[in-house]
């Protein structure tokens, strides 16, 4: 069990989020290890300045020989879940959590997504390097970022984005069945409750770039932000804001400037 969820830290702390809501505890056992990702360690790789051999790739194409033109596709979201994926090259879709994951591995890996060279810190204390592959992980996790970004209140991320570090590292030290670990995931589950829309991207030479999102929870007001046309936004409010913010910085600098002062002077005498 530690072995397995360990391995699945590695990819991004949203990955391992995403993997837990989208599937059951065995499956996702079994995409962490088995589907998820290619990791290579010892050998030449012990040499932190030696480059990993082109050869050890398994699930992705060099960046450099990708296909030439990139990759399209939209990706679906409920409740933080991926659901659907729609290539918009050839319209195929793919659902299902296992089925969904292994395409987007095929797509990215195709075009050079998701390899990673870290030197990573082990529970025990030891340093370690670490090549990883994990196409599909990528996409997801940057797709599922842009969509929380979308939907999620401010503060509620801040809260959630120290919640997912916190769960990195219980799964990381094999602490899936701890009180903590379960206190967390109830709480990460909830904050997913609006995470739902569509997110656009695409993929080539090695990188994924998100295109365009839509969501009926969405947050973005193209009214209260546009900036050719008078919303409900004043910016004049702005003033007394910035005043009341900048009271903080004004006395921190007023209490700097005296001690300078002081110290000038006692410095000459």
């Amino acid at each position: 069990l530690s072995l397995c969820l360990s391995v699945s830290v590695c990819l991004s702390v949203s990955l391992s989020l995403i993997l837990y809501l989208s599937l059951s505890l065995p499956l996702f056992l079994f995409v962490c290890f088995f589907i998820n990702v290619c990791s290579y360690e010892s050998g030449v790789l012990e040499d932190p300045m030696h480059p990993a051999p082109k050869s050890l790739y398994q699930m992705t194409t060099d960046p450099q020989e990708a296909p030439e033109m990139p990759e399209e596709l939209d990706i679906e979201f409920k409740d933080g879940v991926p659901i659907k994926v729609t290539n918009l090259s050839d319209k195929s879709e793919k659902t299902g959590a296992l089925q969904l994951f292994a395409y987007l591995n095929e797509v990215g890996g195709r075009h050079g997504v998701g390899r990673i060279d870290i030197v990573e810190n082990r529970v025990i204390g030891m340093k370690s390097r670490g090549i990883y592959e994990t196409p599909g992980g990528e996409i997801l996790w940057k797709t599922h970022m842009d969509i929380e970004t979308f939907t999620m209140d401010r503060e509620l991320r801040r809260i959630k984005q120290g919640l997912a570090l916190r769960f990195s590292e219980q799964i990381y030290q094999g602490l899936w069945w701890a009180p903590e670990c379960e206190f967390t995931r109830a709480c990460i589950l909830k904050s997913q409750e609006n995470v739902t829309g569509t997110v656009r991207f695409a993929v080539y030479r090695g990188q994924v770039y998100i295109r365009g999102r839509q969501s009926p929870y969405s947050l973005y007001n193209k009214e209260l932000v546009s900036m050719d046309v008078q919303g409900d936004y004043n910016p004049d409010d702005a003033e007394g804001f910035i005043r009341i913010c900048g009271l903080r910085l004004r006395e921190y600098h007023r209490v700097r400037s005296v001690g300078g002062q002081i110290s000038k002077g006692a410095g000459n005498s």
